[in-house]
């Protein structure tokens, strides 16, 4: 079950963000972002240990505004063999310091979002306790299994794609677009897919894909 402490955490996320977003090959935004939070999901790690959270963030420095999804971990201890993948600390007023990880390199919430395409795991809101996210949706083609280990991670300007020994492929959508008709379909050539909701800038609620299943190639 996912826990939202109201509590104080510092440096906030946003702050972590800001100097770790100009950082990745997928940001297009200014030196200097300009963040703020247009929505996101939960999902529950059943050792009750890590918190997993997807969160879309909207950057403000460049032209135009463009939303970023930033799938984050959160540990009470360093993650062996991540430190490439770290945001950075913060203190959380009721536990403390937390690690904070690029969640595509974190093997529970990578194992969790392969769950969640497969139907195994439930989303949260992302800010209420115990509470699963309705506008979160998923599908898959056939009935499974979805590999749960992605050890092969790689971020390219558009997505960071995780790859199972398999070939299957995971891809996380770093920049999210709204779903033309609001109702998420999947493309061509994949297997599956999760689509959640977040705020537009113009303060409509807006739903698109963010992760897409690709099979491993045929034999």
């Amino acid at each position: 079950m996912s826990v939202i402490h109201r509590t104080t955490l510092e440096p906030t996320k946003l702050e972590l963000l800001a100097g770790w977003l100009p950082t990745r090959p997928w940001y297009h935004g200014g030196p200097r972002p300009e963040l703020s939070k247009a929505g996101g999901f939960r999902l529950d790690d059943p050792k009750g240990e890590v918190g997993i959270e997807f969160m879309v963030v909207r950057d403000e420095s460049g032209d135009a505004p463009v939303d970023y999804l930033v799938p984050l971990t959160y540990r009470a201890a360093p993650l062996d063999g991540a430190d490439a993948a770290l945001v950075g600390t913060a203190e959380h007023g009721v536990l403390g310091r937390r690690w904070i990880y690029d969640a595509c390199h974190d093997p529970v919430a990578v194992a969790e979002l392969a769950a969640l395409v497969e139907g195994r795991a439930e989303p949260q809101a992302q800010s209420v306790s115990d509470t699963p996210d309705r506008e979160v949706s998923r599908a898959l083609a056939g009935e499974g299994p979805v590999p749960a280990e992605y050890p092969a991670v790689e971020d390219t300007e558009e997505h960071t794609g995780l790859t199972a020994p398999d070939g299957t492929v995971l891809r996380v959508l770093r920049t999210p677009h709204p779903a033309p008709d609001g109702a998420p379909q999947a493309e061509p050539g994949t297997a599956g897919h999760v689509a959640g909701a977040w705020d537009a800038p113009d303060g409509t609620r807006v739903q698109g894909l963010m992760v897409l299943l690709t099979p491993p190639p045929a034999p």
